[in-house]
């Protein structure tokens, strides 16, 4: 009875501690109000369980031998990295769940049948909660951009689009995005590829739209989908973290449901009126006042979105705007390289621009 006292006693504190991680984290760093409630949830259940046990909370605490318990040593256990809020919350989250696993058959040995099957479904219901807290803090990785082109060869009237690219990228653009709906896979991957090769030579990311398998294939650096292509966590099915993911999003609503779903750039807008994609609503500057005020969102990268024009870009740089995505002012401009120049050094108030 000793030894079952005592493995009970670390267990519970340590399932305790791990939810108490857990729950603040998704409570203070993502303000995720759902999941804080989950983890609350289960740590107020857990409770009411031990506290059914026949192993009542004096005898545990009258077994409690900190001291002698070789697995206290300093050093005893090699510490696993916990160098970002990933691997804090992947910690837990293990600890949890192992924690729950002796619980639960520490409860059958003990005879409370009850309590064993009341600790597994809790053991269910946390492996659903720690997945969702742990794809959203792996969320926003990677660097703000300052100006993201979307290639289209459609509106490539001046020049080939391969050339668009290169001097866009010339001019201060740090990403590009192929944007071709009606090419066929073959053609769409060659051109990724190609993309992708002199892009990376001159420092600059490569995201594909809409496209998860063509940006791993041709080895871009993200995928961008909108709010009726594949789901966020549907990528990460596909490509796991090895893409970062943008997603489009109209509303406050849309951006929280993305960051929450783990995504690592929103695409902010419609900002302003667009000759290249025609929107029966404007989201207006005041979302990205919105996004950079919420606690919730601020933490991932943004790209504003669409009718963005040098004319256009003080605007959005007053509301905070630290990323802009453009596409028909570039493209269709003979000059593609001086259109970059000027909107890079507007998003990052180095002149004047009017």
């Amino acid at each position: 009875m000793a030894a079952l006292a005592r493995v009970l006693d670390a267990n519970s504190n340590r399932a305790r501690e791990a939810l108490r991680v857990l729950e603040d984290m998704a409570r203070l760093r993502l303000d995720h109000a759902e999941l804080s409630r989950g983890f609350k949830a289960v740590r107020h259940e857990l409770t009411q369980q031990l506290g059914l046990l026949p192993t009542g909370r004096a005898e545990l605490l009258a077994w409690r031998n900190t001291a002698a318990d070789v697995g206290t040593r300093p050093g005893h256990y090699e510490t696993a990295d916990r160098t970002t809020e990933s691997a804090m919350a992947a910690a837990a989250s293990s600890r949890l769940g192992e924690s729950l696993r002796v619980l639960e058959e520490s409860a059958k040995v003990s005879g409370a049948g009850a309590v064993a099957k009341a600790i597994e479904a809790l053991r269910y219901r946390a492996y659903d909660l720690t997945r969702d807290l742990e794809l959203a803090l792996m969320g926003g990785r990677g660097p703000q951009w300052t100006l993201c082109v979307l290639i289209s060869e459609t509106l490539c009237t001046h020049h080939r689009w391969e050339e668009v690219a290169r001097r866009a990228i010339d001019g201060g653009a740090d990403c590009i995005q192929l944007r071709e709906k009606s090419l066929d896979d073959r053609e769409l991957l060659a051109r990724a590829r190609t993309l992708v090769e002199f892009a990376h030579k001159n420092a600059a990311a490569v995201v594909i739209n809409d496209r998860a398998d063509i940006a791993l294939l041709s080895g871009a650096d993200g995928v961008h989908v909108g709010q009726t292509d594949l789901p966020v966590n549907e990528v990460r099915k596909i490509a796991g973290s090895s893409l970062r993911i943008g997603v489009s999003c109209a509303t406050m609503d849309d951006a929280r449901a993305a960051v929450r779903a783990g995504a690592d750039v929103c695409g902010l807008g419609p900002m302003f009126s667009s000759t290249t994609k025609s929107k029966a609503r404007l989201s207006g500057p005041g979302l990205i006042r919105d996004y950079i005020a919420d606690p919730a969102t601020s933490r991932v990268p943004h790209l504003a979105i669409s009718g963005i024009t040098p004319a256009t870009v003080p605007e959005l740089v007053d509301a905070g705007c630290r990323g802009i995505a453009v596409s028909s002012v570039v493209c269709s401009s003979p000059h593609p390289e001086e259109v970059c120049r000027t909107l890079s050094r507007a998003v990052k108030g180095l002149s004047d621009v009017g």
